[in-house]
Parts: C-alpha cells; sequence; structure tokens
C-alpha cells in the first residue's frame, strides 16, 4: 500500500469524499450532519490517498489548519471492504508527519456519536477526549480528540 498526496479536486480523493459523506448520512439519518464550515480546496493544507497494490484508492484524509500550531483532521475515509487493512493507520501516519515537518505540534479531530468505530481507531493512536472545540463546541453529538505530535 502506498500514499499519494493529491489535490483535492483528485478524482479518486472526490470519489472517496463522497463516500464518506455518504455513509455519515446514512448513520445520521441526515445528509449534512457535519457542525461548522465544510472542508474545501480553500481550507485544507493537504490531502492525501491510500492506495492498494493495484493502484485502487482506498482511504484518504486531509488536514486544515487551526492555528499556527494545530491542525484539524478532514475527511478521514477508508472503504468498508478495506477496513482492517492498515490503510486508516497509514493515512493518519502520513497526515501526522506532514504537520510535524511543518512545525505544528498538535492534530485535533471530531467524530460524532454514532461513530464507535472512528473513536475506537483514534483512541488506539494516541488521541485522547477533549471538550468540544470551535462548531463543535456546542454540538452534543460530537467527540472531540487531540494528540500531541
Amino acid at each position: 500500500m502506498r500514499i499519494d498526496e493529491v489535490s483535492w479536486d483528485d478524482p479518486d480523493a472526490t470519489a472517496l469524499r463522497a463516500a464518506q459523506r455518504a455513509e455519515i448520512a446514512d448513520r445520521y439519518g441526515t445528509p449534512d450532519s457535519e457542525p461548522g464550515v465544510a472542508p474545501s480546496a480553500d481550507d485544507i493544507a493537504v490531502f492525501v490517498v491510500a492506495r492498494d497494490a493495484a493502484g485502487t484508492a482506498v482511504g484518504c484524509g486531509g488536514l486544515r489548519p487551526l492555528d499556527e500550531d494545530t491542525g484539524e483532521i478532514k475527511r478521514m475515509y477508508v472503504v468498508p471492504e478495506r477496513r482492517g487493512s492498515g490503510a486508516a493507520a497509514l493515512v493518519l501516519g502520513a497526515l501526522e508527519e506532514w504537520a510535524s515537518d511543518r512545525g505544528w505540534r498538535c492534530l485535533r479531530l471530531e467524530a460524532g456519536d454514532r461513530q464507535p468505530d472512528a473513536v475506537r481507531f483514534y483512541t488506539r493512536s494516541g488521541y485522547e477526549p477533549i471538550p468540544g472545540f470551535g462548531a463543535y463546541a456546542d454540538s452534543p453529538a460530537s467527540l472531540c480528540f487531540e494528540k500531541p505530535l
């Protein structure tokens, strides 16, 4: 498996994000359950795609800067049939390395209360629960996490 840094508009990145949003909509019963401003090409510092040995895109994730020291993980996703393959860990590792290389000291993220699989993954990866931040501060369904780099 490999990680490729891609543009926000990369066709594989676009397809993976669409699949992620469809899964979230299914879990929460609404097409737009995200508090705050959705990520875009204008505010995502880096976006990566995980590809299997055949070059098929199987996962993705991006980073949005929150301030000069802190970034937020956005649109982390692995296609259901490839979960457990290590793709998520590779994506997360690439994002953490990218952030650390640029002097960011911390990464944060939000996962909804209907995403126990994501919560398990992030806590196993060293992310600790924190109070809601930014647009998530007043969202009762939001679970927020942070990891110093």
